[in-house]
């Protein structure tokens, strides 16, 4: 290899592939700006820096405008859809990094970045380069020489390919790179709308080439091709021409190029740290500057080559102000007298903010190290809370009547931390509790909503980073116990100064975008719920988890032994994807076209494999074999390791400010994960068990909630009357599209409406329902006009959400949830059509959240009111699970039914499906 390296970037094709990488779960700033291709691409770029350490290196980008080919077929590129505005608007903040990294861009006008990539790797090659062309693009195969390879960039945690001309030839069977000009000639290319000769794909297109060699040779020999390919072949003779020009990208665009100029240097660190502050990239951040020396002083940044605009940076954001900037007053309460002054003060008050420092994040096992208070902006007292039980006792029981007041609001951010600590010391956190993380996850539900970004951005105040107290996360990392209280109390009380202050702000915020009503409806009063469950917890069977485990582990032998049976190789790894790949596509050959990684080995993925699972018995043993050792180590194995030692319960965490379509979410573990779909994973819950021998699981879940949330909100006529006369309402969608009477519906054609009825809530479309069903488009199309023909008030209903969101910027659910969708009128097809499905499924997914939140209220103040011993111990979506003491069950079973059913009045009636056992899979 020789020790001058080149590489060169397609700009526009990696920034496009790391946008649509993350279209569905988009990389947003704390400011709701779109970085997913500012990251994606940086990314890329610096994974290839470390992988190739190339000595020169480039960038090329497109400019817009007309090009040779535009010139010569107006149609090229027609059927392009707009750039997403999310793209335009990142580009150039992606041409500040590169400039930042000292790396030179280059562009052209009336050529394409791929026509100034040949050109480079041209003229590199005699100069003794070694040319690394980086590109998801396949067009770049026909420029790979020995000296000119293609570089992907890496894709779901897989490392980046590399693509010689040998394996580009082996892929094609073609024996020069170059014979790939003729290939995509024949073939054509939607993407960029070269019409191919009609008739000749891929395959064809690539036989052909392989064995005539060129398209002249093609047509010199053409009497030996069949008669409708010899007629196609003959009547686009012209055409075909000209998509040979089209196609060919060019290596002599009629530019001089310095390679000295190309030459890597070190980056403008200063710079780079600035943009990757400010796009609050920190893991890459690390991953550039982390420990490392100081830089050399940079060179100067380079412009384009190809006479590029002149670059202005823009002025950087007036620097956050810290605690050094303003004056306040945080004081230090640590002796009786100040206490009862302070408690004194506080009482006399409607709110106060609060927050507790605590010797870690585990409940049940944490202890209080100090609380802290405030009242106004810049003021704050902290009170610590002595290691000595009985001094701490004292000092809690001082500040229990407080607390507990009901009439005094109480302010926090992530309060229900705060109630739990107190919970566990006797006191029960009462009044109003006005959280600023829920107040600000209704307002900007796509947003993060902790402390430090909320204070930088609506109060331009960057606090105090705890690792300045305890050190980076690790062995050595401290906890609040081993710190100076006095350092405690600035840190402690800025936390509570700021939580007040962002309660003024968000809550006139609230006031004005009419949530108010919404937070102390729902939200509010789940904090208690949740914690409640939280500090209950749910017992585990740790035997039928080792019993499970131990009948996996035989499960997994005998696959293994069945694997290697089959495969005829005793001595077979069947978790070693590299052996797994040789044997099943070159031992046993069961797919000629089987795809490879950029390790050259082949990949032997779930997608992948699923491919082939009609081929042979072996795949569907392959697939059973990695499900059984997943659900070992997802779960049968680690379910144990999470009980509380000191409760002897898992206690997960509830959490109400993390989707942004109101539904709930859990962790450590995550309950709403527990796979039920196949039986396997069914068992999971049979290890979820009631507290002890007089209590017994009960389980209530709604029946169909969206659908009859769908039947309510479109008012379409045929959809309320199957609900309402309690028929099979996939049974009634199948008769009705199928036109044949409900007594004569079929299983399949059940089925199938079942996959309709619930696709359309999701704004599911024709490819997404055919992939769904394993039916073709045209059926699937089929399938969904007949749906919206049976139910017309459905599509007015999807059409109408649409209309609102262009017209709005957001939908709403029944109780007024909002969810915002900036994408709803962008220009481009693919990202509209995400906001538009979004604009339908948000408002019928975030109802059912809220009415289940309305439930659990509901049943939570009953059990409360009853003073019950049964307890509501888990939420998985549309379902609620309680650990029933048996005496109260048939109380519970009919509080439940009230509860669930009459949590909203809806035109249709809300059900619910009860079932009660030893276990959760019992009761379920």
């Amino acid at each position: 290899m020789s020790d001058k390296k080149l590489l060169v970037l397609d700009a526009y094709a990696l920034i496009y592939r790391a946008y649509f990488a993350f279209i569905s779960r988009p990389i947003k700033t704390s400011k709701g700006q779109n970085t997913s291709a500012i990251y994606g691409f940086t990314k890329s770029l610096l994974d290839a820096l470390k992988r190739f350490d190339p000595t020169h290196i480039a960038v090329a980008f497109d400019i817009s405008g007309k090009t040779f080919r535009s010139e010569l077929y107006p149609e090229y590129k027609a059927n392009r859809q707009e750039t997403p505005e999310d793209i335009r608007s990142a580009v150039p903040v992606i041409k500040e990094i590169v400039r930042a990294m000292n790396i030179t861009i280059l562009e052209m006008q009336g050529y394409e970045a791929d026509d100034i990539v040949g050109t480079l790797a041209k003229q590199a090659e005699p100069l003794g380069f070694d040319v690394m062309m980086m590109t998801p693009d396949k067009d770049y195969g026909q420029l790979l020489t020995d000296k000119v390879v293609m570089v992907k960039p890496s894709r779901s945690g897989a490392d980046i390919e590399t693509v010689t001309a040998a394996d580009f030839c082996m892929k094609y069977g073609i024996e020069n790179p170059a014979q790939f000009k003729d290939i995509l000639s024949l073939w054509g290319d939607t993407s960029d709308n070269i019409p191919g000769v009609p008739g000749i794909g891929e395959k064809t297109a690539a036989k052909l080439i392989a064995q005539y060699g060129s398209i002249e040779e093609i047509y010199k020999n053409i009497d030996e091709l069949s008669k409708g390919q010899r007629e196609k072949l003959l009547e686009n003779r012209e055409l075909l021409d000209m998509a040979r020009i089209l196609v060919e990208i060019k290596t002599d665009v009629p530019v001089d190029i310095d390679f000295e100029k190309l030459q890597r240097t070190q980056p403008n660190a200063e710079e780079l740290k600035r943009l990757f502050d400010e796009l609050e990239f920190r893991t890459l951040m690390r991953d550039v500057f982390g420990e490392a020396k100081p830089q050399e002083k940079p060179k100067p940044v380079q412009t384009s080559l190809f006479g590029d605009a002149d670059f202005a940076v823009p002025a950087t954001e007036p620097s956050l102000k810290t605690i050094n900037d303003v004056q306040h007053s945080y004081t230090l309460v640590d002796t009786d007298k100040d206490i009862d002054a302070l408690i004194e003060k506080l009482m006399a008050v409607k709110e106060f903010c609060f927050d507790t420092e605590t010797t870690g994040l585990e409940h049940h096992t944490s202890k209080l190290v100090g609380i802290s208070f405030s009242v106004d902006a810049l003021t704050a007292w902290y009170v610590p809370i002595p290691t000595d039980e009985a001094k701490a006792k004292a000092i809690l029981e001082k500040f229990k009547p407080l607390f507990e007041n009901d009439k005094i609001a109480k302010v926090g951010q992530n309060i229900k931390f705060d109630l739990l600590m107190l919970k566990y010391y006797g006191i029960e956190l009462r009044g109003k509790l006005n959280d600023t993380m829920l107040g600000h996850y209704l307002l900007e539900p796509d947003m993060r909503h902790n402390l430090n970004i909320l204070s930088e951005n609506l109060l331009g105040y960057k606090p105090i980073e705890i690792e300045e107290l305890i050190g980076k996360k690790g062995n050595r990392q401290l906890n609040m116990r081993n710190i100076d209280p006095q350092k405690i109390a600035v840190y402690a009380v800025e936390d509570a100064d700021l939580a007040m202050q962002l309660k003024k702000i968000l809550w006139e915020r609230l006031d004005t975008e009419n949530l108010t009503e919404l937070y102390y409806k729902l939200e509010e009063p789940l904090i208690k719920v949740l914690a409640q469950m939280e500090y209950e917890g749910v017992s585990i069977n740790t035997q039928a988890l080792n019993d499970y485990a131990v009948e996996l582990n035989k499960e997994l032998i005998k696959l293994d032994s069945e694997i290697k049976e089959m495969a005829g190789v005793p001595d077979l790894n069947v978790s070693s994807p590299k052996q797994l790949g040789e044997v099943l596509f070159e031992r046993m050959k069961i797919a000629p076209d089987a795809k490879r990684t950029k390790t050259k080995q082949y990949s032997t993925s779930e997608e992948e494999l699923m491919k082939y699972a009609d081929r042979h018995p072996i795949v569907e043993k392959i697939l059973d074999f990695r499900s059984v050792k997943k659900l070992l180590s997802t779960y049968v194995e680690v379910l144990p390791t999470l009980i509380n030692k000191k409760t002897g319960k898992i206690h997960a965490s509830f959490n109400q400010a993390v989707a942004s379509t109101g539904r709930l979410s859990s962790n450590n573990p995550n309950l709403q994960n527990i796979p039920i779909r196949e039986e396997r994973g069914r068992e999971i819950r049979r290890a979820f068990i009631p507290s002890g021998d007089e209590y017994t699981f009960l389980s209530a879940d709604y029946s169909q909630i969206e659908l009859r949330l769908m039947a309510h909100v479109s008012q379409d006529a045929s959809m309320l009357e199957a609900f309402q006369s309690g028929e099979d309402i996939h049974a009634a969608t199948a008769a009705k599209i199928f036109k044949v009477p409900l007594a004569d519906v079929t299983r399949e054609q059940r089925s199938r409406a079942k996959t309709a009825n619930f696709g359309m809530i999701y704004g599911i479309s024709a490819f997404g329902l055919s992939q769904r069903l394993g039916i073709s488009r045209t059926e699937a199309k089929e399938l969904i006009d007949g749906y919206f023909d049976t139910y017309k008030g459905v599509k007015a209903y999807m059409d109408s959400c649409v209309e609102q969101a262009r017209k709005k910027g957001y939908v709403e659910t029944i109780f007024g949830r909002k969810r915002y969708l900036p994408d709803i009128n962008s220009n481009n097809q693919t990202v509209r059509g995400l906001a538009e499905r979004n604009a339908i499924n948000a408002p019928i997914q975030g109802s059912a959240a809220d009415i289940i939140k309305v439930a659990m209220i509901s049943i939570h103040n009953k059990i409360l009111e009853q003073s019950l011993k049964s307890r509501m111990i888990i939420q998985v979506h549309d379902e609620l699970n309680f650990d029933v003491y048996k005496p109260e069950l048939e109380t519970m079973k009919a509080l439940l039914k009230d509860c669930m059913e009459n949590a909203i009045k809806l035109s249709v009636p809300l059900e619910i499906d009860m079932g009660v056992g030893d276990n959760w899979l019992e009761a379920h």
